[in-house]
């Protein structure tokens, strides 16, 4: 990168980023010639007011928020992770990257510290995770969908309930743990380590109880989360699939083919629950809301698992409402009926719409008091 004013670019983006938390932006983009661009709400539009950003500007901006590590990381792999905090207020996730025109700069608001399940609209029976002992924990999901703020959730109430020594390795640290009955030790990679695998080996030697490990990018490291929930702890990790089931079949994917029977076995062993979410626009217009999809492995499951039927999973886990385990439709008609989202908004993010409108007359032929009382309005789904 160019050498240029870099207080002045930091300043720069410093401003920006007041103005982003003054419209409730969940992102700000910044692109070489561009204007700048925010999303609120989910929708993208420009930041009114804003001009074009030179592209020796934006690089200047983007050298002015990294180390050395992170700049020496970025001129390698043309892209690099990394955590901002404004002095203005608030947290940040980056991605700087290279473009055909030049440098982008991508920053995802992050709140101060994480909030509760009631807060984020998460279903309560997810609490019941901080509670297992060991095994392996799976949020997934798009970019974007949330994954990272239920872990995170999740370890929150770690840290305040349990006394135990909890590792989190990530790229970037995102949400900042301070210790309170758990023992906090939070690595960041280009910072404190080279390599999430490498992390977790190490962390091992380190005595953890809960390990967090930012994202299962490679077989390596997945096979050292395997390990460590095998060996008696709890590992909580994030991958980029559609569903529960699909988690599944990611993982087993990364093995060679003469090691795929092996790695449904011990898959079977370790697993204790996945996560798949989505987040939809609410009806109101404020904000988003999620879908949560939860998977819940008890010996039935396990067995598909480890027999390789995980077709046949949703089938469990329909029937699995006293465990807390939905499926994804189950998920959005719960939304659509308690007047959360509109029903047009739910089917688009359905996998099977047929499936969805079967669960969407079954849980309105139930009833629920959110839709109760939006009848008693005069409102429709």
């Amino acid at each position: 990168m160019r050498n240029e004013n870099t207080a002045g670019a930091r300043e720069r983006l410093e401003a920006l980023l007041a103005q982003c938390l003054e419209r409730d932006a969940t992102d700000l983009h910044l692109s070489s010639g561009m204007p700048p661009r925010i999303r609120v709400h989910g929708q993208l539009a420009r930041l009114e007011g804003a001009e074009a950003i030179a592209p020796e500007e934006v690089e200047a901006m983007a050298r002015a928020i990294m180390n050395e590590r992170q700049q020496e990381a970025f001129r390698g792999e043309q892209a690099v992770d990394l955590a901002f905090s404004s002095p203005g207020g608030g947290r940040f996730r980056v991605n700087v990257f290279r473009h055909r025109d030049g440098v982008g700069i991508a920053l995802r608001r992050l709140e101060e510290r994480p909030l509760s399940l009631e807060h984020w609209n998460l279903p309560e029976t997810l609490g019941e995770l901080a509670e297992v002992r060991d095994g392996l924990v799976i949020a997934t999901g798009p970019t974007g969908s949330g994954k990272t703020t239920t872990l995170a959730t999740l370890l929150d109430r770690i840290v305040r309930e349990r006394d135990c020594h909890v590792i989190t390795i990530e790229d970037p640290v995102e949400y900042l743990h301070a210790s309170r009955r758990a023992l906090v030790h939070q690595r960041e990679l280009h910072t404190d380590a080279e390599s999430f695998e490498r992390a977790l080996r190490a962390a091992l030697r380190e005595d953890p109880d809960v390990l967090l490990i930012g994202e299962m990018r490679d077989l390596e490291t997945l096979r050292a989360a395997l390990t460590a929930a095998e060996t008696g702890h709890l590992v909580f990790s994030t991958l980029h699939t559609g569903d529960a089931p699909g988690s599944i079949e990611r993982m087993v994917g990364m093995f060679p083919s003469n090691e795929k029977d092996a790695a449904r076995h011990q898959l079977s062993m370790v697993l204790r629950a996945v996560i798949a979410q989505r987040l939809l626009r609410r009806r109101d217009g404020q904000g988003l809301v999620p879908a949560v999809e939860l998977l819940r492995v008890n010996p039935a499951v396990a067995n598909l698992i480890r027999t390789g039927r995980t077709q046949q999973i949703y089938s469990s886990m329909e029937a699995g409402a006293a465990a807390g385990m939905q499926t994804l439709e189950q998920a959005l008609a719960r939304r659509v009926v308690e007047g959360a989202v509109e029903v047009e908004e739910a089917r688009k993010l359905a996998r099977d719409t047929g499936t969805f409108e079967q669960w969407l007359r079954a849980t309105r032929d139930r009833g629920h008091p959110g839709a109760r009382d939006r009848d008693a309005a005069g409102a429709r789904p």
